[in-house]
């Protein structure tokens, strides 16, 4: 049927004509009812003889309730003809002259319907989806993207000696990247606040299944939470969940080797962390002649403090802990023993470090370090019957002859403490745990502490001197005041030639705290491919940054702003860099390409 030639009356035609200019988006008339969306371009070059939009319709003139009254025997007496108006399929439905009167009173009807109805609509709703959804990072958001880059691109020109830090592989950043971060997932596996979780529930499921085969354990005795965003948050849900407000913790002094979220106060008295701030806590320290703990001291402190919870790990210990002296002095106190082992996990996973769980009550972790997976916390406890010792119940948590820390610990996560579970970062902990069972990984972290060693010994060739002499882990603790250094300054010069460590305090013979070292991990490093004669090289652009700053510091003094300026346009600073520079980038990057 061709509707351009001039039809009988019985047709009631609108036409619209619109005037738009060469290569502008199509508009589109949006016609109600049972019409159709129509778009007529009129090329009209004459500004001047513009056409006005006029409505096309084809409608059916009698009303719905004629229709009604038609029923089915009506639709038997419609002519039916199909045809298409601008690539559109549509019909026209006719009614049958049975009166003649009738039809000489009345225009016929019509009825227009169309197989593509509403799609129009519809296809212009899902384009203003995708025209904010689906663009990339460099279209939507390009000075983001241009950050970003630059951090790629620094952490790919540099060498990396942070010791808690390292790099994940790509199917971790795919899982972090990915569409589990838009499902709101409160509570736990099979008992959630909101619905469509089931898939998310096999996934941390999953998770909490490969974090006790990681570490050898039976999921008879022990359970684990997934669900921490950080090690300082599992550390705090543990508190929660074992203590009331006041409840007194005990663990390694911050300036001897510790973590802030084992209590910690300043010189002057003032709380640094929410552990010493809702809770009572009181440090033990390492023996100022040798850097190890002393056993001794601690034993004493506790009987007289009796905490609640001892702890056991740190931040900056490089050396083994003896889990089972901890053991004997918290069942001595009637504390429950807490390990976190945030910095050494992958190495004690890898057994190539002593476990804790053979003798502690809990243990903590954190994530990312080198365990080689996303930034969050992990917990791990105990549940079941108690042990017994000579036939007594050994007095671990409360009096009772089973372990309650499970119910209590999960409820200090959620909901004391935090929302919603982040479903991309467990998903992407399962891919990483999966990988820390495999011999691929254990290899990994053996090279990890052939490395440390091998930095270690050649720093103490050049006459360096290393808290404890040594190490035991992935980590050196660097003591830099017998170079008349600090670790502040020491730390920026390494910063600005492309060298990426942390000054930490050193804690000397008469108990003065002085940020005169600096930790150094090899984790990181070790994850792009460095091996033992790597970290030869390694040692050597240290010395020199060592070299730099006692240089700067002689002509420019120890205060920070001299000192920073000592270094602008410093020519060893840029030779150093560069030397830096063309070394790091011998090696490849997980995850990404440069």
């Amino acid at each position: 049927m061709d509707l351009s030639q001039s039809q009988s009356s019985s047709l009631s035609l609108g036409f619209i004509a619109h005037a738009s200019p060469a290569g502008s988006a199509p508009n589109r008339a949006h016609i109600a009812d049972d019409s159709i969306t129509f778009q007529i371009d009129s090329r009209v070059k004459d500004q001047s003889h513009l056409v006005l939009p006029v409505p096309l319709q084809l409608m059916d003139k009698q009303t719905e309730e004629n229709e009604k009254n038609g029923g089915e025997s009506g639709d038997e007496e419609r002519e039916v003809e199909e045809f298409r108006i601008l690539g559109h399929s549509m019909c026209i439905k006719r009614r049958r002259d049975t009166d003649s009167t009738s039809s000489s009173s009345s225009s016929k009807s019509f009825r227009v319907t169309s197989s593509n109805e509403h799609m129009l609509g519809l296809e212009s709703r899902k384009n203003a989806v995708r025209a904010w959804g689906n663009q990339g990072l460099q279209v939507a958001d390009p000075d983001i993207f241009e950050i970003m880059e630059k951090e790629k691109q620094r952490q790919y020109k540099g060498i990396e000696l942070i010791a808690s830090e390292n790099f994940v592989c790509k199917a971790v950043m795919e899982a972090l990247g990915s569409h589990l971060t838009n499902k709101y997932s409160e509570g736990a596996p099979g008992a959630r606040y909101y619905g469509g979780n089931q898939f998310i529930d096999e996934i941390e499921t999953l998770c909490c299944k490969r974090a006790l085969a990681a570490f050898g354990l039976d999921p008879e005795n022990w359970g684990v939470n997934v669900q921490p965003y950080s090690c300082t948050s599992a550390n705090f849900a543990v508190y929660t969940g074992l203590l009331l407000p006041g409840d007194r913790i005990m663990g390694l002094d911050t300036p001897s080797g510790g973590n802030t979220s084992h209590g910690y106060y300043l010189p002057n008295g003032r709380k640094v962390s929410g552990a010493s701030i809702f809770f009572e806590s009181l440090s033990y320290k390492v023996d100022p002649q040798t850097g190890h703990v002393d056993f001794d001291k601690l034993e004493e402190r506790a009987l007289d403090f009796r905490p609640k919870i001892l702890i056991c790990g740190g931040s900056s210990y490089p050396r083994e802990w003896d889990y089972a002296k901890f053991r004997q002095i918290a069942d001595k106190c009637g504390a429950v023993l807490l390990c976190d082992m945030a910095q050494i996990s992958g190495l004690i996973a890898a057994k190539e470090c002593a476990s804790p769980f053979d003798y502690c009550d809990i243990v903590t972790s954190t994530t990312h370090k080198s365990l080689r997976g996303p930034r969050g916390g992990i917990i791990f406890y105990r549940k079941g019957s108690k042990p017994r010792k000579r036939g007594l119940l050994l007095n671990q948590g409360d009096g009772g002859d089973k372990y309650d820390f499970e119910e209590r610990i999960n409820f200090a996560v959620f909901p004391a403490l935090q929302g919603g579970p982040h479903n991309n970062h467990i998903a992407a902990l399962a891919i990483a745990l999966k990988q820390v069972a495999t011999p691929e990984y254990k290899t990994y972290m053996q090279q990890v502490k052939r490395n440390a060693q091998a930095l270690a010994a050649a720093l103490l060739r050049r006459n360096c001197r290393l808290v404890t002499g040594g190490t035991d882990n992935h980590m050196i603790l660097w003591d830099l005041r017998n170079l008349g250094l600090t670790g502040k300054n020491f730390e920026k010069v390494c910063e600005l030639c492309y060298i990426t460590l942390n000054k930490v305090m050193v804690f000397d013979d008469y108990g003065s705290i002085t940020p005169g070292g600096v930790r150094i991990g090899t984790p990181a490093m070790t994850s792009r491919g460095c091996i033992e004669s790597d970290f030869e090289t390694i040692t050597d652009f240290l010395l020199k940054a060592a070299q730099i700053t006692n240089s700067v510091q002689r002509e420019h003094g120890k205060l920070a702003k001299a000192f920073l300026k000592g270094l602008e346009n410093n020519k060893d600073v840029i030779e150093l860099r560069t030397r830096v520079e063309s070394f790091a980038s011998l090696f490849a990057m997980p995850g990404f390409e440069v």
